[in-house]
């Protein structure tokens, strides 16, 4: 229990020196990631105003009727597709991308292919 205990810790190490360098704006928001063992979240967040413009995450009841297992690399590809819609359909076509602290591997990478797949910019 230990291992992941400081696996989880390193990560957020990482994800506060990612944070310190991006940063999302009205114009440019952040798209962010937060990867549990079973399921997939995508925010754009405005940092200047603090407020979420726009999520998805495997737990959606779109994604839900699509049939694909949530814990998975194709999940994470349509997590993303439906964040670069939503977004798209909200006016925002560039982000900066926040891994969270993940290695861009997996179902992160996924996600941020099905994003720029999608329409999105980063």
């Amino acid at each position: 229990m230990i291992q992941k205990e400081d696996r989880n810790k390193k990560r957020k190490k990482r994800h506060l020196r990612v944070r310190n360098k991006v940063v999302g704006s009205p114009q440019c928001p952040r798209l962010n990631v937060f990867r549990s063992s079973k399921n997939i979240y995508a925010q754009l967040i405005d940092d200047e105003a603090g407020k979420t413009l726009v999520s998805a995450s495997t737990l959606d009841s779109t994604f839900q009727e699509s049939g694909i297992s949530s814990g998975t690399v194709p999940a994470a590809e349509k997590v993303g597709e439906l964040i670069a819609e939503r977004a798209i359909e909200k006016g925002y076509k560039r982000v900066v991308f926040d891994r969270g602290g993940y290695l861009y591997h997996g179902r992160v990478q996924a996600l941020a292919e099905g994003a720029r797949k999608g329409g999105l910019q980063f």
